[in-house]
C-alpha cells in the first residue's frame, strides 16, 4: 500500500499543501518518524517547506516536530488490559528492568508505579542492601521467593484492570512519604506534552511519586511509547532525570533528549531462561 504512496511523490513535485499535508501523514503513518531532508526528497520541495509544512501540521497536533524531523503524535485513548500489555515487546521490558535496576544504591527509598516494565525492575532487584519500594504495583504480592528488598504497598482502592492501588487514601500515603528515586513506567513520552497515562486515577499518584522525589526521577518505557501522547500529564520532560529504553529507540529522538538534559540508557538485550 504505501508503494502507491511513494510512487504519487515521487511523479508529483507541484503539490497543493493539503496534498503534502496528506502525503507527510501517511508516510509519518507507515514509518513514525522522517527527517527534513528525507521529506524534501519525497515531496520534491526544499526543506523550508517542508519546516513551514512541519509547523503547520504541529500546529493541527498532527505530529510533533523533533531535532532534525518530525514524529506521528500516537494518541492513546484508554489504557490496555494489564496482561495485554504484559505480553507486548516482554524481552525489551525485560532488558530495560534489568538495565533500571542497576541505578539502584544502597539505601536508596525508591517510588514505583503499577505496570509491566516497572514489574520487571522488581524482578532485576539483587544484592543492593537497605533498598526500600514504594509502590502501588500489586505485582511483588504475587511472588512466591523473598524479597531482596524492602517492600511498603501503599493502601487504597484496588483497580484490577492496570492491577494498581489508588484512590485518595493512596495519594494520601504518598504525600507523607519521600523517596530519593522514582521509576515510572509511561505510556506515551513526547517533547511537547511529556510523559503521560491513560488514566486519571493513577496519573495523580504518579504526580505525587515524582513530586516527592528528592533526587533522580527515572522513565522507563520500551521504543514504542516515544512520540505516543496519552491524555494525563505525570511528568514534563525537564521533570525528568533519566530514561531508561531500548536498542529500538529512535537516535535522534535520543539526541533531542540529550540536549533537554535527560540521560538516555540504552539496555541491553537480555538472554529468556
Amino acid at each position: 500500500m504505501f508503494k502507491d504512496i511513494e510512487n504519487r511523490l515521487s511523479e508529483n513535485g507541484n503539490l497543493i499543501p493539503a496534498q503534502r499535508y496528506d502525503l507527510i501523514q501517511k508516510h509519518l503513518a507507515a514509518y513514525k518518524i522522517a527527517t527534513y531532508a528525507s521529506l524534501a526528497e519525497l515531496l520534491n520541495v526544499s526543506e523550508s517547506t517542508v519546516r513551514r509544512d512541519l509547523e503547520w501540521m504541529e500546529d493541527q497536533g498532527i505530529l510533533e516536530r523533533t531535532r532534525g524531523g518530525a514524529i506521528l503524535n500516537q494518541h492513546i485513548r484508554a489504557e490496555a488490559e494489564y496482561i495485554q500489555r504484559a505480553q507486548r515487546f516482554i524481552e525489551e521490558k525485560r532488558s530495560i528492568g534489568k538495565a533500571a535496576a542497576t541505578l539502584l544504591e544502597p539505601g536508596d527509598v525508591v517510588f514505583m508505579n503499577s505496570g509491566t516494565t516497572t514489574a520487571q525492575i522488581i524482578e532485576h532487584i539483587n544484592g543492593v542492601p537497605n533498598v526500600t519500594v514504594i509502590t502501588n504495583n500489586t505485582f511483588p504480592l504475587t511472588k512466591s521467593h523473598d524479597l531482596d528488598f524492602e517492600l511498603v504497598v501503599i493502601g487504597g482502592t484496588y483497580l484490577p484492570l492496570s492491577k494498581s492501588i489508588i484512590g485518595p487514601f493512596s495519594a494520601d500515603n504518598i504525600n507523607r512519604l519521600y523517596a530519593t528515586k522514582c521509576f515510572i513506567g509511561v505510556e506515551g513520552i513526547s517533547l511537547k506534552y511529556g510523559c503521560t497515562v491513560s488514566t486519571f486515577p493513577e496519573a495523580e499518584i504518579i504526580r505525587m511519586m515524582v513530586e516527592h522525589t528528592q533526587e533522580q526521577v527515572v522513565m522507563v518505557a520500551d521504543h514504542t511509547k516515544w512520540g505516543a501522547v496519552s491524555n494525563h500529564l505525570i511528568a514534563r520532560i525537564d521533570q525528568m532525570h533519566t530514561l531508561v529504553t531500548d536498542d529500538g529507540f529512535d537516535v535522534n529522538a535520543r539526541i533531542s533528549l540529550l540536549g533537554r538534559s535527560v540521560d538516555v540508557i540504552i539496555a541491553s538485550k537480555t538472554k529468556s531462561n
